[in-house]
């Protein structure tokens, strides 16, 4: 696998980069040429991605056999958009260098109790000679919005051959099966609403509507729930009912997971290992070029490619992937699917419970 040079531009042209794409007063030609800078900073973080990932891959799957686990390096818009996060109204601080989730690799585990279980076996009683520098327990401590799931962030090293790539960050997510099928429900509506619900920007009525479910679903895993959120189970789910009612979720969920038209060109392909989405949400399409890890850098310069022609349109989306098979990718990622089905299962498990 051939890698990208992390060292090809300095840590201060590639912050700098960050602050000329976050400035909306840059001209065109300096951001072409910052975003350059940027496609090759995150391109950088593809090595030490995959390293972390196959560990996650080994031993997730020691305890879980359908454990599900893929890779993803940041979209340029998730990158602006959080180098521009303003706290407090104070004004935004974030180097393009500081950011710790860039490079990411996720595992879906079958419950949360194998979820945990990878989390203490494997990761609090740890061997890595990598540094681990942060770390959030969504699980224990949900966030005010319903995600729940555990954070990890790394910072790699070698004292071998691979010194370059020494001090990328990236982050391991662990999360259940349940706690992952919110996650993407609620980057669904986000596509076909054009929100920002994951970013806590979205409408209220379905902000509200997610974080009640996500302490329904708590309750389903005997987790803690959100705060703010009726402890009776009841009360609850009577609040859901009303919330789907007024938004009517369930048929607009039907309507987009039926309405997709996919376009693909994975037949009669093998050994793929990256994949490409591009999504319209205007004309309903999904696009995907698949490639094997031979093509990994071919795949990353399309990435880059495809990103400077929707940049700034919210309309469209695009991510690149990995993920060991097609069927696993699907899995992974069904938000670029819109695929919602099993939230709708259990959906309708919470309103049917009290139905009378």
């Amino acid at each position: 696998m051939k890698k990208v040079n992390p060292k090809v531009f300095s840590k201060s042209q590639t912050d700098l980069a960050g602050e000329i794409l976050r400035n909306p007063l840059s001209s065109e030609e300096d951001k072409n040429n910052a975003l350059e800078v940027l496609s090759n900073w995150r391109g950088a973080h593809s090595y030490p991605m995959h390293v972390f990932k196959q560990r996650l891959k080994n031993v997730s799957e020691k305890i879980d056999q359908d454990a599900l686990s893929a890779q993803r390096l940041k979209r340029v818009p998730s990158i602006i958009k959080k180098i521009d996060r303003k706290y407090n109204g104070k004004k935004a601080t974030m180097k393009l260098t500081q950011m710790q989730d860039i490079a990411g690799c996720r595992v879906v585990m079958s419950d949360v109790l194998l979820a945990k279980k990878l989390y203490q076996e494997y990761y609090i009683k740890s061997d890595l000679k990598h540094k681990k520098v942060n770390e959030k327990d969504y699980i224990a401590h949900p966030k005010k919005d319903g995600y729940r799931s555990i954070h990890l962030i790394y910072k790699y090293y070698s004292d071998k051959g691979k010194v370059d790539y020494n001090g990328l960050l990236v982050e391991v997510q662990i999360r259940s099966k349940l706690q992952h099928i919110w996650a993407t429900a609620v980057e669904t509506v986000d596509f076909f609403t054009r929100q920002a619900i994951k970013s806590n920007q979205g409408q209220e009525d379905w902000i509200d509507f997610f974080r009640l479910v996500s302490s329904a679903f708590a309750k389903f895993e005997d987790c803690p729930t959100i705060l703010g959120t009726p402890e009776d189970e009841k009360q609850l789910y009577s609040l859901i009912k009303q919330k789907e009612i007024e938004l009517q979720v369930r048929a607009k969920m039907s309507h987009w997971t039926k309405s997709i038209k996919l376009f693909d060109n994975l037949k009669n392909k093998k050994n793929l290992h990256f994949f490409l989405l591009e999504l319209d949400t205007i004309q309903e399409k999904l696009t995907i070029s698949a490639y094997s890890k031979r093509q990994e850098q071919k795949a990353i310069l399309d990435y880059s490619t495809a990103e400077k022609k929707i940049y700034g349109k919210r309309e469209y989306d695009v991510v690149l992937v990995g993920a060991d098979t097609v069927k696993d990718l699907k899995k992974a990622y069904p938000n670029y699917f819109l695929d919602t089905k099993e939230f709708l299962i259990y959906l309708n498990k919470i309103l049917n419970k009290y139905s009378d």
